[in-house]
C-alpha cells in the first residue's frame, strides 16, 4: 500500500504540460525531475525542473539555446533530450537548415550542447557541435545510455541506400558528442503499422530491467497512426550485433479512441519519487482529425502514467489513459 504522500506524487492530471511534444524527463540525484521537449515554434531549447512530474506543468521554463537565423541550426529544432554525464549536463537535439534549395523539414542533423553547472537552469550552455554519423543524411532523435562501462548512442537516420524515411542505429561513443566506430542498424520499418504515411522508426528511449535492454520507438506518420514499438536484447549480448535485437510484431502503445487519445509516442521513461514505480512520459493528441500537416499542429501534449510488467519480464504500457486524474495503483 502506497503512503498518501507517495500516491499523490504518482497521480497525474493529464495532460501534464500542454503543447509539448517529444517529452523527455530525467530524474536526477538532487531529487528534481528535469524536463525538455519540442516547443510549438520549433525555435529554441527549454529546460524546467520540479520535485514531481505534475509540478513540471507549472514550473518556469528557462531558455537554454535559440536557433540561428541561417545555417545548419536555423530551423525546426526538434526532440531535445537532457542527460547528466560525467558531472555535466548535455542536451541532444535535432536541427535543420532552410534555404531556397534545401527542404528544411527533412534536412535535420544531430547536435549537442553542454552545461557544467550543477543546476542546468543556470550557467552557460556551450555548443559541442554536430554528432557526425557514418554518412550525411537526415538524422534525429539521439539518445544515449551506458552499459557495462560503454556509452552508446541510439538514433534515427535515413540511409540513402534504403527506401524509407528513418531506421534506428546504435554506435559506441568516445565522449558524449562523438561516435566511435561503425554505426549498426538495429531496426527498420517492416510491419504495416510502421509504414502508414511514412516509413518511420524514430524516437528511441532506453529502459534497462530484468536482464534486458529495451528500446521503445515510434513509427508511422505523426497523426493518429503514430504508435510505439519495442526492441529488446539480453543485457549480456553484444549490443552492436543486429542479431541481438528482437522487435515486437505488434504496437505496444497506440491510439485508443475509447479514451480519446490519438497518436501516442515519442516517449521517455522515469520513476516515481521513491524509485519504486516505472512511469512513461509521452505525447498524444485528444482529437483525431487534423487540418494540414500534423507536424505543425501544436496540440501534442505531454502526458504521464505508470506502467507495469508482464510475466515474461517485458514492459506492459497498457493503453493511453483519458485526460484527467490518473490514480496511482
Amino acid at each position: 500500500m502506497l503512503s498518501k504522500e507517495t500516491a499523490a506524487a504518482q497521480s497525474f492530471i493529464n495532460p501534464v504540460i500542454p503543447q509539448r511534444a517529444d517529452p523527455w524527463v530525467y530524474k536526477h540525484t538532487d531529487g528534481y525531475y528535469y524536463f525538455t521537449a519540442s516547443v510549438p515554434e520549433y525555435d529554441r531549447l527549454e529546460v524546467r525542473r520540479a520535485k514531481t512530474i505534475q509540478e513540471l506543468g507549472s514550473a518556469e521554463a528557462v531558455v537554454a539555446w535559440r536557433k540561428y537565423d541561417t545555417g545548419p541550426m536555423s530551423a525546426n529544432i526538434w526532440a531535445p533530450e537532457i542527460h547528466f554525464i560525467d558531472d555535466k549536463w548535455y542536451i541532444y537535439f535535432a536541427a535543420a537548415r532552410t534555404s531556397e534549395t534545401v527542404d528544411g523539414l527533412f534536412d535535420h542533423r544531430m547536435f549537442v550542447i553542454e552545461n557544467e553547472s550543477a543546476n542546468p537552469l543556470e550557467g552557460e550552455w556551450t555548443e559541442k557541435g554536430q554528432i557526425k554519423a557514418n554518412w550525411e543524411s537526415f538524422a534525429l532523435d539521439a539518445t544515449t545510455f551506458e552499459h557495462e562501462g560503454v556509452r552508446y548512442l541510439v538514433w534515427a537516420q535515413k540511409d540513402p541506400a534504403i527506401h524509407g524515411n528513418s531506421n534506428l542505429y546504435i554506435a559506441p561513443m568516445s565522449n558524449p558528442w562523438t561516435i566511435s566506430g561503425e554505426q549498426v542498424m538495429i531496426a527498420t520499418p517492416e510491419y504495416d503499422w510502421e509504414k502508414i504515411g511514412f516509413l518511420v522508426n524514430e524516437g528511441p528511449a532506453v529502459l534497462k530491467r530484468n536482464g534486458k535492454i529495451f528500446i521503445s520507438y515510434s513509427a508511422s506518420a505523426t497523426d493518429y497512426n503514430y504508435c510505439m514499438g519495442l526492441l529488446s536484447a539480453s543485457d549480456t549480448s553484444d549490443l552492436l550485433d543486429p542479431s541481438s535485437w528482437s522487435k515486437s510484431a505488434e504496437p505496444v502503445f497506440q491510439t485508443n479512441e475509447a479514451t480519446g487519445q490519438y497518436g501516442p509516442g515519442h516517449n521517455s521513461f522515469t520513476v516515481s519519487p521513491d524509485g519504486e514505480n516505472d512511469i512513461i512520459v509521452y505525447h498524444a493528441r485528444n482529437y483525431k482529425e487534423i487540418v494540414g500537416d500534423p507536424l505543425y499542429d501544436p496540440n501534442r501534449h505531454t502526458r504521464a502514467q505508470q506502467f507495469g510488467w508482464n510475466p515474461d519480464g517485458t514492459p506492459n504500457f497498457g493503453i493511453p489513459v483519458e485526460d484527467g486524474t490518473v490514480a496511482a495503483k
